[in-house]
């Protein structure tokens, strides 16, 4: 009945006459209830934003019964052992989230989709508690994971470690060697760790991080840590996809204050000086202070938390304990406040924002008349007749030209 109805308006549409009583509610039926394919909804869509709709256009809502509906038989064999003590599932969803054929590509956004309502359903969207953790190279940030990632399995915490490693600008390799570094953490039954390039993308962490971090939630996994590529105070892009973003620095920094007082410094939730042991405890001493003391110059990142600044030992586990206990007060606070909340539905929709930007990018570079017109405008702008600006907006004016109504 639902599917004659639809068929009924397409027909109608196409032909040019004119409908009576077609409103939102109708086309929202009509998605829900019937296997219209993708270019039918936008012929409704587009009919309905020109003679019926005053306010917004629809939208094609998504439930998760019709998410499901479009996996298919051998993603759904791995959604439903995610839960399992076997990891190779998620092993395998992960790598299917990070592939770049289009059908993977498809098939990853319809189970994270699905996931993400399942745990909307179930209430537990909100029970992890997502850590990302940054810093100059040589702060000890595998040591200090793999340290604290077992000193929350003996607290009976399932962990995730999603560790980034660099891609080589040049072959596109990476190394991927964070995993050896964390031998007793890697063994753990309760921790699971995944070593992931960045492939390119800049901020530290790769394009995936944050549907991984999904599925690494589904998988039961109630703290993920994220390790970011320790590049410098430019490595923001984290705390887009995190709960609270820590700042992991050596002692005896200083000297350095000055070039991390804005960027990375300014993003961090709560600094972590590492390697206070021996004979470098006195260093890490005077690091806390002087770190507590540049605090104070810069505006708090919120309102309702101000950054702290706390040492420990990653070698001897003193203070690993300290470090977790400040952090769970950091998500209590957040979570009181309705901040935590909050800042999770606005990093979904920064993230969908940035996934918009990558895609045109992609298809920009990709289109036929683009790739027509590029070796002129190239070499124009080689040869110095035409300035690089000039020339950027001929090539989008082109790439827009057959996509305009």
């Amino acid at each position: 009945m639902i599917r004659s109805k639809s068929s009924f308006l397409l027909s109608s549409i196409k032909r040019g006459i004119p409908l009576q009583g077609l409103n939102n509610k109708t086309l929202l039926n009509i998605n829900n209830n019937s296997n219209i394919n993708n270019n039918e909804t936008t012929l409704l869509n587009k009919y309905y934003t020109s003679n019926c709709s005053t306010t917004k256009p629809y939208v094609k809502q998504f439930s998760s019964e019709s998410l499901w509906n479009k996996i298919s038989d051998n993603t759904k064999k791995l959604v439903e052992n995610l839960q399992t003590e076997n990891t190779l599932y998620l092993s395998r969803l992960i790598t299917l989230i990070e592939s770049t054929r289009d059908d993977h590509q498809e098939q990853a956004r319809m189970v994270v989709s699905y996931l993400l309502q399942r745990s909307k359903e179930n209430n537990t969207q909100y029970k992890s508690f997502r850590i990302g953790i940054s810093g100059p190279p040589g702060a000890g940030k595998s040591t200090f994971i793999e340290a604290f990632g077992k000193h929350l399995t003996s607290l009976n915490h399932k962990v995730a470690v999603l560790a980034i490693d660099p891609s080589s600008v040049r072959s596109g390799g990476s190394v991927l060697g964070d995993k050896t570094r964390m031998v007793e953490l890697s063994v753990d039954p309760n921790a699971y760790v995944r070593p992931s390039s960045t492939r390119g993308s800049l901020g530290g962490i790769c394009k995936s991080t944050s549907d991984t971090i999904v599925l690494c939630e589904s998988a039961g996994f109630d703290v993920v840590l994220v390790e970011t590529v320790g590049v410098g105070q430019s490595e923001v892009s984290i705390d887009e996809m995190i709960d609270i973003f820590v700042l992991l620095v050596p002692p005896a920094n200083g000297d350095e204050l000055q070039g991390l007082k804005k960027g990375i410094m300014e993003s961090a939730d709560l600094i972590v000086v590492n390697k206070a042991d021996g004979e470098l405890l006195p260093k890490a001493r005077f690091t806390v202070s002087e770190y507590m003391s540049a605090l104070k110059l810069q505006r708090p990142k919120s309102e309702n938390w101000k950054a702290t600044v706390i040492s420990c030992s990653s070698l001897s586990k003193e203070g690993i304990d300290n470090v977790w206990n400040m952090m769970m007060k950091y998500k209590d606070t957040m979570l009181k406040c309705g901040e935590f909340k909050y800042k999770r539905s606005l990093q979904k929709e920064t993230f969908m924002k940035k996934l918009i930007d990558d895609e045109i990018v992609q298809k920009l570079w990709a289109d036929p008349n683009v790739q027509r017109l590029l070796p002129s405008l190239e070499a124009q702008v080689r040869e110095g007749n035409i300035s690089p600006s000039l020339a950027s907006i001929n090539i989008i004016n082109e790439f827009l030209k057959d996509k305009k109504d």
